[in-house]
């Protein structure tokens, strides 16, 4: 680089006075705090410098700069005669040009003084020489209101000075007090065009547009300069290189640094009691959504297409970059149950289904593939933390409400009554929590509702034998107590409840399996073992009647223990319709099995064809008699039809062979009936010799044991 006396100025000197000049020509220059007049190295993660840390930096060289620069009154003669010829030489070439000199050197302009302009077309154009350009004090003035429109002058005064360089008739101080001014002007411009920017959701559309017109031209302008620079092209050599000034880097950065403020802003207190960690969840991601809407529907439609830019991507990229910092931050703490809940939730559902495939954002998002805001590993240590904490939870809240319920046992509450039943909330609150606690696995992926579904199926098996025992020690200790049949009902009804569940809510096959129904059936049978205890010891007696009478009015006998049945019935009305069949039927079970246990007592040994007949014929009746009674009543035990006929048929045979087709087919039906009862009803035979009895009997080695009884019958009955 030469200075204007023919001596070589080294470069570091003209960087000096650029800055010198750039930073003495806007020194109190007002609300300039955060840009730099230099452009950042590309990849820099570097803040821009305040004007503050530039006018301190310039002030430290101001001396040396000065020193370093010859001055023009130590130059020889020869050296001013030529400097006189020049300056002349140049005043007959280009008025306009030295008029804009003399602003830089003496002031502003006189008015109507001519000068060049950028025209109003291709901010690439040549300026024309007839058209004057704004000084730099002018242009400084429109910066300062705001006005982007001296953008393209600016860039006029920018190749002028390049012009001028190339031409070689200026002195390098001039060139670098030239450029110091330019510079100077490209640090506001630049502060106003990424101050709009920075928040291009806070400004007009009209004045966004502008700065990113703004934007766009300094992208060519750096592309321009360096294709110039590629291929040869003469350049100012005593100015220092200004291009690129990288611009659209300096942007990027600015989305960066906006996305960060954006996001870690302290969200708001609120009045639902979220926590901390809760409350920058929600901000983050409504704000990141929020800003993206707007990227999408106000940015984006007026980027300009040639900046080769992804405005949305750009956008996204950095707001999930902060979104995901945050949370890997938050998961290296030991967090409450909520808060692994709620950070799962975002993870895995809200952020990549309310967020990235949002109906406004989705067609954007997709093909930028932000991924996962956690990694693998750690999402699954998280899902296994979660599973841990909800499985403890439900069980807590279970054994909780059981322990309720057995207070109000205890304490004699009567149940509440639904639709006239008995009800009880055990059931609804179990099934509640449960539930909730699928629902809250299931509302993070559907994977981990699966997960947790089995998991909380056998807690729940568990709790249902934890049911069944609190329930046995309640039918033991509190019989006494003027509620207790009410809530042994609404005990019973609870069992509907679950199945229910089990069935419809939780998909389980009709067929429950055993873990879960076996409990659940055993407290209904013993539920019906007390509700009945009363009408079964009232039966009693009146059963004894048959072999008290030698079966010489069975049924009168018989109409009596039906009326008695039929009198007590409406005790059980409060049971549920389903409950009250089943009770039907284990009544069903109770009168045949007694009539049953009747005949086998061995009191009655009828030698006499024609009495067996008889006595068959009475079995007949009283079996129709009882059958037609518990199927008016809902019993649905079809099983006991053939139990008494087919006894009956067996006293009224005589031929052996005939009595031995009718045991094998009997012991096909009811698989319990042993050698023992066949014993007890063959006695009633007293025709019947040793030998008869023991072949009829025979006939059971053979079907015996050849399949197993599902409903008992003769294995409730005892036999001598």
């Amino acid at each position: 680089m030469w200075g204007p006396a023919g001596g070589q100025i080294e470069p570091s000197t003209c960087l000096s006075r650029v800055m010198l000049k750039m930073m003495t020509f806007f020194q109190g220059l007002p609300g300039q705090h955060t840009a730099s007049g230099g452009p950042d190295l590309p990849g820099s993660s570097q803040k821009l410098p305040s004007t503050s840390e530039v006018e301190s930096e310039a002030s430290m060289s101001e001396a040396s700069s000065e020193d370093l620069v010859p001055p023009l009154e130590a130059a020889g003669a020869p050296d001013r005669d030529k400097e006189e010829a020049l300056k002349k030489k140049k005043k007959k070439k280009s008025k306009g040009l030295a008029s804009v000199l003399s602003v830089f050197t003496k002031g502003r302009r006189k008015k109507g003084q001519p000068g060049s302009a950028e025209p109003e077309g291709d901010p690439g154009a040549r300026p024309e020489p007839s058209a004057p350009l704004p000084t730099a004090e002018e242009l400084k003035a429109e910066l300062e209101r705001g006005r982007l429109e001296a953008a393209r002058p600016l860039l006029a005064l920018e190749r002028e000075l390049a012009a001028a360089a190339a031409a070689g008739g200026e002195s390098a101080e001039e060139l670098v007090r030239r450029q110091s001014k330019v510079e100077a002007l490209y640090v506001l411009l630049r502060e106003q065009v990424l101050g709009v920017l920075r928040r291009p959701l806070d400004v007009a559309p009209e004045r966004l547009r502008q700065a990113l017109q703004v934007l766009a031209e300094q992208e060519r302008e750096d592309r321009r300069a360096a294709a110039a620079g590629a291929a040869g092209a003469p350049g100012g050599s005593a100015l220092v290189a200004a291009r690129p000034r990288r611009w659209l880097q300096l942007w990027r950065r600015a989305v960066a640094q906006a996305a960060q403020e954006r996001l870690g802003a302290r969200p708001p207190a609120d009045a639902e009691g979220r926590s901390e960690a809760e409350r920058a969840f929600l901000h983050m991601g409504r704000a990141m959504k929020e800003d993206l809407e707007a990227v999408v529907e106000r940015l984006k439609p007026l980027f300009p297409a040639d900046l080769d830019v992804d405005v949305v991507a750009a956008y996204a990229e950095s707001y999930h970059e902060h979104f995901a910092a945050q949370l890997a931050a938050v998961a290296q703490f030991e967090l409450c149950e909520r808060d692994t809940y709620m950070l799962l939730l975002w993870v895995q559902n809200l952020y990549p289904n309310d967020i990235i495939n949002s109906p406004k954002l989705a067609g954007d998002l997709q093909r930028v593939q932000l991924g996962s805001l956690l990694p693998p590993r750690q999402i699954r240590l998280l899902e296994a933390t979660f599973l841990s904490n909800e499985v403890a939870s439900v069980k807590e809240l279970m054994v909780r409400a059981l322990e309720l319920e057995s207070q109000r046992w205890a304490r004699d509450v009567a149940p509440q009554r639904l639709d006239s039943h008995y009800h009880s909330e055990l059931a609804i609150d179990i099934i509640q929590i449960i539930s909730q606690g699928q629902a809250k696995a299931e509302s993070i992926t559907l994977d981990l509702g699966v997960q947790i579904k089995n998991v909380l199926l056998l807690e729940l098996a568990s709790f249902l034998r934890s049911y069944q025992r609190a329930f046995d020690e309640f039918l033991e200790r509190c019989k006494q107590l003027r509620n207790y049949r009410a809530n042994v009902m609404a005990n019973i009804n609870n069992c509907l409840s679950f199945r229910t569940a089990m069935e419809q809510k939780w998909q389980i096959l009709q067929d429950l399996p055993g873990h879960l129904m076996g409990p659940l059936s055993e407290l209904k049978s013993h539920g019906f073992d007390t509700l009945l205890q009363s009408l079964f010891g009232d039966l009693k007696p009146l059963f004894k009647r048959f072999t008290q009478t030698r079966w010489a009015a069975p049924a009168q006998t018989l109409g009596d223990i039906i009326s008695t049945v039929g009198e007590r019935l409406p005790e059980f009305s409060e049971l549920h319709d389903c409950f009250q069949k089943e009770l039907m039927e284990v009544v069903h079970l109770h009168l045949v099995k007694e009539y049953i246990i009747r005949l086998s007592k061995r009191s009655l040994v009828l030698k006499v064809v024609e009495q067996q007949r008889q006595l068959a014929e009475h079995i007949l009746a009283n079996a129709e008699v009882i059958q037609r009674f518990c199927t008016q009543n809902g019993s649905s035990a079809t099983w006991l039809h053939h139990a008494l006929p087919t006894l009956a048929e067996i006293i009224r045979l005589q031929d052996p062979s005939a009595i031995k087709i009718e045991v094998a087919t009997y012991a096909t039906r009811y698989p319990d009936f042993s050698k023992g009862h066949l014993s007890a009803i063959l006695a009633i035979k007293g025709n019947l010799s040793s030998n008869e009895v023991k072949s009829i009997r025979s006939i059971l080695d053979v079907s015996e044991g050849m399949q197993q009884s599902s409903k008992p019958l003769f294995s409730l009955i005892k036999v001598g």
